[in-house]
């Protein structure tokens, strides 16, 4: 399956249960799912977002 990727960097500032929200609300509305989280030295992450490509965000919809 082909993919496309989103990468995502989150502050120090942004605590893992803000982060957790953040996210899951992009996954609901966009169709993101997790594909990695790296945690750096200095507290941020670089997430990154993947999904399908090619899917319709509307099913039974042909245009």
């Amino acid at each position: 399956m082909d993919y496309e990727y989103a990468p995502l960097r989150l502050p120090s500032n942004v605590d893992r249960l803000a982060a957790t929200a953040q996210l899951a609300i992009t996954a609901e509305f966009s169709g993101w799912e997790l594909a990695r989280v790296q945690l750096f030295r200095d507290g941020t992450r670089q997430v990154m977002l993947r999904r399908k490509v090619g899917t319709s965000s509307q099913p039974g919809l042909f245009l």
